[in-house]
């Protein structure tokens, strides 16, 4: 009976304390306040995941938030609702603190997501294994309106509503280019770089795809903010 007193009394208290943080009445660091918007320039915790996860369905908060990420985007006009693969609250990014080899459209969440992978995942990485930084970004496009692996029937592929990015290489300050498609089944640098972005984007995406998963994925790593998690 005792422990049940004790349970219900820290129940009670917890939940004070989250109204308190809710309503402001209790001071809380923004990073650590679950109702606080995610700063893509703060160090991510635990509560990074959840706060990308707010933005699926509030284009206005993931507006707010595009706003920390160092992003060049353009919004675009959303496309008929009767359209084969309609595109709502899309943006083109045109490029960050890393350049890209194209610009690509994308979700709001996808943007967010690769703005918090190139600064807290990609450039550490890149620190920890060649000492410099990551300067370009090539990719192999976002936006596909097809079903997955491009079959004629089942689901859309995430890539239908520019929710997915391939990456196919990087490209370094010194010029050197590193290859999905050639590096990774090396054992040097570039092939221990490589499998430290591929486990770091874990962290930043919801589903990533490398080559250990299957031949079509031997030349890039697939990113997307689905609803599945998948790590591979």
């Amino acid at each position: 009976m005792r422990f049940f007193k004790v349970l219900a009394v820290l129940l009670l208290l917890g939940g004070a304390i989250g109204v308190g943080v809710w309503r402001g009445w209790v001071p809380l660091p923004a990073e650590w306040n679950p109702w606080a918007p995610l700063d893509v320039r703060a160090s991510p915790n635990l509560l990074t995941r959840y706060k990308l996860g707010r933005l699926q369905e509030d284009p206005a908060l993931c507006d707010q938030v595009l706003k920390t990420s160092g992003l060049r985007v353009s919004h675009q006009a959303d496309t008929p609702a009767d359209a084969a693969c309609p595109l709502r609250n899309t943006l083109r990014v045109q490029g960050a603190d890393v350049a890209l080899s194209s610009s690509f459209l994308a979700s709001c969440p996808l943007a967010v997501a690769f703005a918090l992978f190139e600064r807290h995942s990609l450039q550490p990485a890149a620190q920890a294994v060649f000492g410099q930084a990551v300067t370009r970004v090539d990719h192999l496009g976002s936006f596909a309106c097809r079903n997955i692996y491009g079959r004629a029937e089942g689901r859309l592929s995430q890539h239908a509503s520019a929710n997915a990015l391939d990456i196919a290489g990087f490209r370094l300050a010194d010029g050197r280019s590193i290859s999905v498609l050639k590096d990774w089944p090396g054992e040097g640098d570039s092939a221990r770089f490589l499998r430290q972005v591929r486990d770091s984007a874990c962290d930043d995406f919801n589903v990533v795809l490398s080559p250990d998963y299957n031949a079509a994925h031997r030349n890039h790593f697939h990113l997307d903010m689905g609803r599945w998690w998948v790590c591979r």
